[in-house]
């Protein structure tokens, strides 16, 4: 299970963190993700990083504003979000992926575990 937290009002130019905990599995088999999903847009990858945090993505649209990174004695995956624009204002849902100690991120229809998503607004 994932749990993901730190969502909520923020106004233009904020930096709130998100969180991500899983329960369970060996959380270091897994690549894990971040998604968004804007009103009435479809879902994307914001952001996503290997087992190890060695290797990781993003997105054109949060590249240089948003830094992924993971704590597996934590279990937890974050992501830092600084510079926020109003259109970033989304329902964040974090993701993992199964990889087995990949040095690849996943493609996105391998993110098969999913938190609830926890809402980001941003004020202008």
């Amino acid at each position: 299970q994932l749990q993901a937290s730190g969502g909520g009002l923020v106004q233009a130019g904020g930096s709130p963190r998100l969180s991500c905990t899983s329960s369970g599995d060996t959380f270091s088999n897994y690549a894990m993700g971040w998604f968004r999903q804007a009103p009435g847009k479809e879902q994307k990858l914001v952001a996503a990083i290997n087992w190890s945090g060695r290797t990781i993505y993003y997105s054109d649209s949060v590249n240089g504003r948003f830094t992924i990174s993971r704590d597996n004695g934590k279990n937890t995956v974050y992501l830092q979000m600084n510079s926020l624009k109003p259109e970033d204002t989304a329902v964040y849902h974090c993701a993992a992926a199964r990889s087995q100690h990949s040095l690849v991120i996943p493609a996105t229809g391998q993110f098969s575990t999913w938190g609830q998503g926890t809402l980001v607004t941003v004020s202008s």
